[in-house]
């Protein structure tokens, strides 16, 4: 009989106990370091985005101030560069005081109108104030040419002929010599129902202006009081005044030959225009000077070759000023108008780069200095001045 194998006992030694030091947690000190930690990588990072943001809206503001003052400079170029048609083909007309009496129903007060007869006036701001541009045109949809004035009635001129005139069209009559108190007046044409020969029309001899018919800017008695040399034929009135608004936008009033002014507000945030007339003082053709001081005499008018502009566009980002000095301001002092070294402009001083440069007011901005501003300039040439003295 096999006896049993004897299996010896095994002993088994109990596990090592672990130290009592690795098994405690945070303590209140690395709890409050980490908490200071992680405070600071938020802080930096939420300045870091603040930053971002504020130059994002900082580049944003600086465009919207890039397409405002652009498409407001382009608008008055637009325009001005049409100044004058149907009324420089008569240089000795430019500089007569232009009026008129216009009534659009029998119900309604005559409004009176007055401007000069010139492509472009400029009405200078007091103090660096915005100026006032003034552009009136013809608005005529076939061609203006002059009509001599072999005589006058009571409601209609006789002329040499009417060529180009129709019922409905506004004219002007100049007198010679006109002045102040024989300015150029405003009429409407009328058909008088004389017949054929009375029409106005190719080759007629009459141009009639009856009062009666409304709307209308016949006053007889204003039209009788002078001695019309010629007629000029606007057709329809392009009368444009462009200036700032109290919202500091670029605004514009238009007036018609069948409407009184309107006035609206065309792009935001231009806070200031100036403008100046180029003159060609020693008749070579070339303007040699710019200044704001208005002609008083045909002669002067006819030195006008062209109009200089600046446009002055704000951004629309407040910007804070965080020293009490205000030296961290965005904006320290008016923005500058450079001219260009060769051009001889009144009231210019040297700046940079052998500049001539003229400031340009924008302190009478709210809070101005919180603001970015940007200056456009355009020189804008009067074709119809210019190819009138050519030929």
């Amino acid at each position: 009989m096999t006896r049993p194998h004897h299996v010896p006992a095994r002993s088994f030694a109990p596990p090592a106990l672990v130290s009592r030091s690795r098994m405690h947690g945070l303590t209140l000190v690395e709890l409050m370091v980490g908490l200071l930690l992680g405070l600071l990588t938020v802080l930096v990072i939420t300045q870091i985005l603040a930053t971002s943001e504020s130059r994002k809206r900082t580049i944003a503001s600086g465009n919207d101030a890039q397409i405002n003052g652009a498409l407001a400079a382009y608008t008055l170029q637009r325009d001005i560069a049409m100044a004058g048609y149907g009324l420089a083909i008569k240089p000795d007309a430019m500089g007569c005081p232009l009026q008129g009496t216009f009534k659009l129903n029998a119900g309604a007060t005559a409004e009176t109108f007055a401007s000069t007869l010139a492509p472009v006036e400029i009405t200078d701001g007091a103090s660096g104030a915005p100026d006032t541009v003034t552009i009136l045109q013809s608005r005529t949809a076939g061609f203006s040419v002059p009509v001599t004035v072999t005589a006058q009635s009571s409601d209609y001129f006789t002329v040499q002929s009417s060529l180009g005139v129709k019922a409905g069209d506004l004219m002007v009559a100049i007198p010679d010599p006109w002045g102040v108190s024989a300015p150029c007046r405003l009429f409407s044409v009328t058909d008088d129902g004389a017949g054929t020969s009375s029409n106005t029309g190719l080759w007629a001899l009459r141009v009639p202006h009856v009062e009666g018919a409304l709307p209308s800017w016949n006053n007889n008695s204003a039209l009788s009081a002078i001695t019309a040399s010629y007629l000029l034929n606007l057709g329809g009135l392009g009368y444009s005044s462009y200036s700032i608004s109290s919202n500091l936008a670029l605004q514009i009033t238009t007036r018609t030959a069948t409407a009184a002014g309107s006035t609206s507000e065309l792009f935001p945030n231009i806070v200031n225009l100036q403008a100046l007339y180029g003159k060609d003082t020693n008749n070579d053709g070339v303007v040699d000077t710019y200044d704001s001081s208005t002609p008083t005499t045909s002669a002067g008018w006819q030195q006008v070759l062209a109009i200089r502009i600046a446009v002055v566009a704000r951004s629309t980002q407040y910007e804070p000023i965080k020293k009490a000095d205000e030296t961290d301001a965005v904006t320290q002092a008016d923005p500058l108008w450079d001219l260009g070294a060769s051009a001889t402009v009144t009231g210019a001083a040297a700046c940079h780069d052998g500049s001539k440069c003229l400031s340009i007011k924008v302190s009478h901005v709210p809070d101005w200095k919180h603001y970015r501003y940007r200056v456009y300039d355009t020189i804008i040439p009067l074709r119809n001045v210019l190819w009138n003295s050519a030929s």
